[in-house]
């Protein structure tokens, strides 16, 4: 479904170059869950952006779908995040103001359905990830945990193709990150397609396979058993 081609970002940083990827190319099928390892400023977030449609590549070509998002224009590439990507982040961006329904409708704002629709497809995503019954609680109002899976909620509340997760539980406790992990492998077991970055190796053996990468190139790419066998 994802076909990476000789992939590279370069940044200027006054007269310096600096090399965030280097040449970076690999698949990823449909219906994986795959983790982007690498530690600090190794190149692994700057991949998700460039996959995930918020950056565009110095060089190369990503391909999803047979076609070419690095040569999208701006109209086109909104399109694609909005209809073909889901985001989770670290920091979950939510709208303090608004409750949990609210936040997860809010990606449905753009899509041409109606308020009922929108509102049932919120609640229904809120329902998948165990939040049912704090549709009308504000995020000041929630645990950590709890946040995190509304920020998840509203990723998929659109039947997006790919989730792509940067740092997930990096501002969670061991036992609550344990928790959001076994709810990606849920999402990925129902056929979402998971792109997950994390620095933690921990929480990389939830997922299938392994992308691991250092100073801007991949350095080691395998299946992860433990994460195959836990999916089963």
């Amino acid at each position: 479904m994802i076909e990476i081609k000789e992939l590279s970002k370069v940044y200027r940083m006054g007269k310096e170059k600096v090399v965030a990827l280097n040449k970076v190319s690999f698949n990823i099928e449909d219906g994986e869950f795959v983790a982007i390892v690498g530690p600090s400023g190794s190149g692994k977030s700057t991949l998700m952006h460039l996959v995930g449609g918020l950056d565009s590549p110095t060089k190369g070509s990503i391909t999803v779908d047979g076609k070419d998002i690095s040569k999208l224009k701006d109209k086109d590439m909104a399109k694609y995040r909005n209809e073909k990507i889901g985001f989770v982040f670290q920091a979950f961006n939510l709208e303090n103001t608004q409750t949990a329904l609210e936040n997860v409708m809010m990606p449905l704002i753009f899509s041409g359905v109606s308020k009922k629709e929108r509102k049932e497809r919120a609640l229904k995503a809120l329902e998948l990830v165990g939040l049912k019954d704090k549709v009308k609680h504000k995020p000041t109002e929630m645990s950590g945990g709890q946040r995190q899976r509304v920020s998840i909620a509203r990723a998929i509340v659109n039947n997006p193709q790919i989730v792509f997760a940067d740092e997930p539980t990096g501002n969670l406790d061991s036992k609550t990150g344990e928790n959001i992990m076994n709810l990606f492998q849920e999402l990925n077991g129902k056929g979402y397609t998971i792109i997950m970055v994390t620095h933690n190796p921990v929480e990389a053996q939830k997922a299938k396979r392994m992308v691991k990468i250092m100073d801007g190139v991949i350095i080691d790419d395998v299946v992860n058993e433990r994460g195959v066998e836990n999916a089963i």
